[in-house]
């Protein structure tokens, strides 16, 4: 469990997997969506988490998730819940 938590605490982890919930995105897209992350630390983030096996990256260079990363999006939709509750009381 220390393991999956150091790489979803890496800076920028768990907004690509955020941003991929919808589908492939291509680099350029990707970097657009996390607020211009430069492209050294996202191509860093993105090897983590194919490494990790939560994302892949098609023919097009696109990047998506892979069920296992399917599969983290599920558990993490109470979280996703808690935090709308505490940003509606903040």
């Amino acid at each position: 469990m220390l393991a999956a938590f150091d790489l979803l605490g890496r800076r920028w982890a768990l907004r690509i997997l955020w941003e991929l919930r919808g589908g492939p995105v291509g680099f350029r897209a990707l970097q657009q969506r996390c607020d211009d992350v430069s492209p050294t630390v996202l191509n860093t983030r993105l090897g983590e988490l194919r490494e990790a096996g939560l994302i892949w990256q098609d023919e097009a260079k696109a990047h998506d998730l892979t069920a296992l990363g399917r599969d983290l999006q599920r558990a993490l939709k109470p979280l996703q819940a808690w935090s709308e509750r505490w940003a509606a009381q903040t």
